[in-house]
């Protein structure tokens, strides 16, 4: 399986504005990516607009952190806001690893053809890791 890349995604209830403007001062990140979801979802209500769909921040190391916050019904708790994002470069082999760490779990977003141009989706698996899944369509 080919897995490009496995990033820390933090989700903050709606305080990824905060959360970006802390971890740029104390640990010196950079933004490298921004998207609202007023930017990426057609009919978007008002009050998601602003709210933080994707953020990237980047370390002088190269290093990243994914971030957002989450859709309005995410309350994120102590331990829960955590995700490890998985980029997969094939449909087949995300639509596989999906099935095989759902085995067990729970599925939390069912994959969709995302907005964004990519296979996403996102589950807890067996031992309580969460993850989302990002793949190529074909």
């Amino acid at each position: 399986m080919a897995i490009k890349s496995a990033t820390p995604y933090l989700v903050f209830g709606g305080k990824a504005e905060e959360a970006i403007a802390f971890y740029s001062s104390a640990l010196g990140a950079k933004v490298h990516a921004l998207q609202r979801f007023g930017d990426m979802v057609p009919n978007c209500p008002d009050a998601l607009k602003k709210r933080v769909m994707h953020a990237v921040l980047q370390f002088d190391s190269g290093a990243t952190l994914m971030l957002s916050d989450g859709s309005p019904e995410d309350r994120p708790t102590p331990g829960s806001s955590t995700h490890v994002a998985l980029d997969i470069d094939s449909a087949a082999q995300g639509r596989a690893a999906f099935e095989a760490l759902s085995k067990g779990g729970t599925v939390t977003q069912p994959l969709i053809d995302a907005p964004w141009g990519a296979l996403f989706g996102s589950l807890q698996d067996r031992y309580g890791i969460r993850w989302m899944f990002n793949s190529a369509k074909t």
